[in-house]
């Protein structure tokens, strides 16, 4: 089935109330766990256009590399390592202004300047992370968390 996402120009968070309802509509009905990943990164990807949005899931003690859309990304993160190693490590949102002042942060690109990362339940268990990059500092802040947060809970 061929879907089509219409690209709201308004306000952050007008973007994000158009965006909703659209996943909505896109995860209905399919019980893929990766499918729906991919076409969460996609969605989010095409509306904000942010250098990169992806999936980091949780195999084997350390959080690979899922369904992503942007340039090549590290591939396996160890836990407490990095945003995403110490997002899974404190269960909670991290959002980083400059990651070149974040205590070990993991330099997948050079273009990166400020990051958010979401964690993913599924089916009551951590499954993994969200992870956004954005080539502007100080990008994220709380209506992305809050939105963000809603969007990763439809995954569950």
């Amino acid at each position: 089935m061929a879907e089509d996402l219409i690209i709201n120009k308004g306000s952050k968070e007008e973007k994000y109330l158009s965006l909703i309802p659209q996943i909505e509509g896109l995860l209905a009905g399919e019980t893929d766990l990766i499918a729906n990943l991919a076409n969460v990164a996609a969605s989010l990807k095409e509306q904000f256009d942010w250098l990169w949005v992806g999936f980091y899931l949780l195999k084997n003690d350390e959080l690979v590399l899922g369904p992503f859309q942007g340039p090549v990304a590290c591939t396996r993160i160890k836990k407490g390592r990095g945003v995403c190693g110490k997002a899974w490590e404190q269960m909670n949102a991290i959002i980083v202004e400059d990651v070149s002042k974040f205590p070990g942060h993991i330099a997948c690109s050079s273009l990166s300047k400020s990051e958010i990362v979401i964690p993913v339940m599924h089916n009551g268990k951590f499954t993994g992370v969200l992870d956004v990059d954005s080539v502007f500092f100080n990008y994220f802040d709380k209506i992305d968390e809050r939105y963000l947060m809603e969007i990763v809970g439809l995954l569950e």
